[in-house]
């Protein structure tokens, strides 16, 4: 399977849509309202969606595939590798083209608890996997809108507990990048 040209195009599909994933949500987490990266989120995973074959770019659904049977380990373990190296990346560049006071980090918010916040990023991330399976078919716009709705809708729940990141290499990525692990277990 390593010899295959289609297993090398799903790996490369994995980094690059994670790498824009996590640079488009980064880019828009400068502004000043929580709303940016929650639309933005939605908008590009919708994109991406219909242009790469609605790849997973997060390791939480790509471990729900494996969990399920619905992909095999090899191409699971080699998935979750690209997208976290697609998300440090994408971080490093947020890092020197983004202000210094950005806030790349997800965060657990002061208005809440770190359970409260793991209640609200497991829930919104259960949705976003409920809908990946039901769409995991579909090769049509549908699936990208349906995708980027849950997206921006469990981004908009969680945000305000969570950051609502839902993705973990959207977490991992910043975190290693910048070395603050505060709370890091929640996303």
């Amino acid at each position: 399977e390593l010899q295959s040209g289609c297993f090398w195009r799903g790996v490369l599909a994995e980094a690059l849509a994670t790498l824009i994933f996590v640079g488009v949500v980064l880019g828009t987490s400068a502004a000043p309202e929580p709303l940016a990266p929650a639309l933005a989120g939605g908008l590009v995973v919708g994109a991406l969606a219909v242009t790469l074959g609605v790849p997973q770019a997060n390791p939480a659904l790509t471990l729900a595939l494996l969990c399920t049977r619905k992909l095999g380990t090899l191409r699971g373990a080699t998935r979750l590798l690209a997208q976290c190296t697609g998300a440090v990346l994408a971080s490093a560049a947020a890092r020197l083209a983004l202000p210094s006071n950005a806030s790349l980090v997800t965060r657990v918010s002061a208005t809440g608890t770190a359970g409260q916040a793991f209640v609200w990023e497991t829930f919104a991330t259960f949705q976003l996997a409920l809908v990946a399976f039901a769409t995991s078919n579909w090769s049509n716009p549908q699936a990208g809108l349906a995708l980027g709705s849950a997206v921006a809708a469990g981004a908009l729940t969680a945000g305000p507990f969570s950051g609502g990141s839902m993705n973990p290499a959207r977490s991992l990525g910043p975190a290693i990048v910048t070395g603050i692990w505060d709370d890091h277990w929640v996303s």
